[in-house]
């Protein structure tokens, strides 16, 4: 990928997809303007993603970007998190957040920025790191926003917040913000924002929905406890691999049969580990499940019957009650109804109807769920970072994209940028009050 735009390129991303002329202060003339510089910003995170609850070298440079635009900047809020607020008089109080942390994933992209960066996980394994979630798209974007919207205090009035998250990888970050008083320290904000990389949209256009748009998320651990002995003589055992095996048939029942059929979820076994040869049965299996919901009763009906149902098969034979411990649980994200309406409104304007897609609920995850949770009124919507050449080819011989959360995941950065820049300054300026005449 080249690190500079032709100034042909971004007009067509940019102007051509607006229709409208822009004058000096508009937030098209000035993407124009500062994208090489803001590539740059974006090649630098690429290259150096760090992991969840790592992210020191990352927070301290989204600091000093937010310091230089003019931000008050105030520095390990939760851990890495980065707050910088920009006030211009009396308003609204508006907040843009983005996640700071990579994932533990050898990059395969073959860019020539490609990050090179290792990691030491918690169990002592070094991972190569990798921003394949696109939150070095998210970053940029942001710092944009704010350096544009702080060169053009003449068209607002208001405050904006702007949040570097941590840990949302591990859907803990922005709980741990809420928990160091974020709102109470900085003012609760009258609205959230975020945005988010798309793997499915063409780069230029971005999509949102109101309501759910991401899942509650839990992960489950469940240590059967057997009684361990020689394979040749199993009635002298509790064998809790066959424990765990009637388990995980009866847990695929759980949706089938208890939850309403026009109710999302899912119960995923992603992991069994137990014995260690042939002609051992082991005292122990582990088993680790992700579930995923949208409402609050599902989501507690499905953790009550896990532990319902391996209470069940330990019973069954004779073993004692299995241990379940729930962990990294994440609230489902709800857009909400009247804000995403208005930002919709905002987006069809400036880039034009074909451009604003109506996204799907996903079963993803996304911690900026918790800024709903506390009270905001909070929109996240997505941007497009697929070249629509490359999208089409991909629909046409139907080739699912390379996703998120993939070695090969490299987003169209040249097209994408501009358009976050734009509908995120676009939305956020929706919000705050206008200068009076």
């Amino acid at each position: 990928m080249r690190t500079t735009f032709s100034s042909a390129l971004l007009s067509i991303v940019v102007f051509g997809s607006l229709g409208n002329a822009c004058s000096s202060q508009d937030v098209e003339q000035w993407a124009k303007s500062n994208l090489t510089s803001l590539i740059e910003v974006y090649v630098h995170l690429h290259k150096n993603a760090e992991l969840s609850f790592q992210e020191k070298e990352t927070g301290q440079y989204v600091a000093d970007k937010l310091e230089a635009a003019g931000c008050e900047v105030t520095r390990s809020v939760g851990g890495h998190g980065v707050v910088g607020i920009l006030a211009n008089g009396d308003g609204p109080l508006v907040m843009v957040r983005c996640d700071l942390d990579g994932l533990p994933i050898t990059e395969q992209t073959g860019l020539a920025f490609a990050s090179k960066k290792t990691a030491t996980e918690a169990d002592g394994s070094t991972v190569g790191t990798m921003h394949a979630c696109g939150h070095d798209v998210h970053m940029t974007s942001m710092i944009g926003v704010a350096q544009y919207l702080a060169s053009s205090k003449a068209s607002w009035n208001g405050k904006i917040m702007f949040i570097g998250q941590p840990a949302e990888e591990r859907g803990a970050g922005a709980r741990a913000m809420l928990d160091d008083k974020l709102f109470e320290r900085f003012g609760k904000p009258n609205y959230a924002l975020a945005l988010h990389c798309s793997s499915s949209l063409a780069s230029g256009r971005v999509g949102l929905i109101p309501g759910f748009t991401m899942a509650n998320v839990d992960s489950i651990d469940v240590e059967i406890v057997g009684k361990g002995g020689h394979g040749a003589y199993p009635h002298t055992t509790i064998d809790p691999i066959v424990i765990a095996a009637k388990l995980i048939l009866d847990l695929q029942t759980i949706v089938s049969r208890e939850m309403k059929p026009i109710e999302p979820a899912v119960v995923t076994v992603g992991a069994i580990h137990a014995g260690t040869k042939h002609n051992i049965i082991p005292d122990r299996c582990h088993l680790q499940i992700t579930v995923r919901s949208y409402s609050d009763s599902v989501r507690k009906s499905i953790l009550d019957s896990i532990r319902r149902k391996a209470d069940a098969a330990a019973m069954s034979a004779g073993a004692e009650k299995p241990e379940i411990t729930i962990s990294e649980g994440t609230p489902a994200l709800s857009n909400d109804a009247e804000l995403t309406e208005r930002i919709r409104n905002v987006f069809v304007d400036k880039f034009g109807a074909e451009k604003v897609a109506k996204t799907e609920p996903v079963m993803g995850g996304e911690d900026f769920s918790q800024f709903g949770r506390a009270g905001v009124p909070s929109l996240m919507f997505e941007l497009g970072v697929v070249e629509p050449r490359k999208l089409e080819y991909y629909n046409q011989q139907q080739i699912v994209p390379p996703s998120l959360h993939t070695a090969t995941f490299a987003p169209d950065v040249e097209r994408a940028l501009p358009v976050g820049i734009i509908a995120m300054s676009r939305a956020v300026l929706e919000l705050l009050d206008k200068p009076k005449k």
